[in-house]
């Protein structure tokens, strides 16, 4: 592995996540793959962060999320249905959306959410609505949209990004048009989820055996 010093690593604290995330994936990518997916989540996320604070962390989680979704498109592994969200800002509505579903089909279906021009944290009232549903969203954090995420998706649903949504071959597109729950009071927000939670109950008709 690099030297914490190695140019490739735009901050030397994620040498050790880089070695972590390489023994995780040892016999499917190289150190190098890795080291590079890092790099690049580390990079996007900074552009779009107040607070980088925990961006080291992040930035190895979503490394990890691109790299579990690269095995699956590589045939690596396998897995249930995977079900991609996506919004503008990945603060709200897809947020909901994937909490909601990930509570819901538990392991039916791997989960992941993303937005086209994410904001820097989690718009505030959307874990109250999440936490009154049962659901938790403790570990969310809004996530650039990238490429393997995209690719290992079996269906991608929007949800308000318009024409910067993601268009893949082969994938299954559903639109949601929620209403976006920025800057919404409370009482708002419980209502776009409950709007949400009812497609979440068609879809898991759709995906019962």
């Amino acid at each position: 592995m690099p030297t914490p010093s190695s140019p490739l690593l735009p901050d030397e604290r994620l040498a050790a996540g880089a070695a972590r995330l390489a023994s995780r994936y040892a016999g499917h990518f190289s150190p190098e793959t890795v080291l590079g997916l890092l790099a690049d989540s580390y990079t996007r996320l900074a552009e779009q962060a107040r607070v980088r604070t925990h961006l080291v962390v992040l930035a190895e989680r979503l490394t990890a999320e691109r790299l579990d979704a690269l095995a699956h498109t590589q045939g690596l592994v396998n897995g249930p249905t995977r079900v991609l969200f996506v919004c503008s800002q990945n603060a709200g509505r897809s947020q909901m959306a994937a909490a909601l579903l990930a509570h819901r089909a538990g392991e039916r279906v791997t989960v992941s959410s993303a937005g086209t021009r994410p904001a820097d944290e989690v718009e505030p009232h959307i874990a109250q609505a999440l936490t009154e549903a049962g659901a938790d969203l403790a570990d969310a954090y809004p996530k650039p949209l990238t490429e393997e995420v995209v690719e290992a998706a079996d269906i991608v649903i929007t949800m308000g990004c318009g024409d910067a949504c993601p268009v893949v071959p082969g994938r299954r597109y559903l639109d949601w048009p929620v209403a976006d729950p920025e800057a919404a009071p409370i009482a708002v927000v419980r209502e776009i989820r409950d709007e949400i939670d009812a497609h979440i109950s068609e879809l898991l008709v759709q995906l019962a055996p």
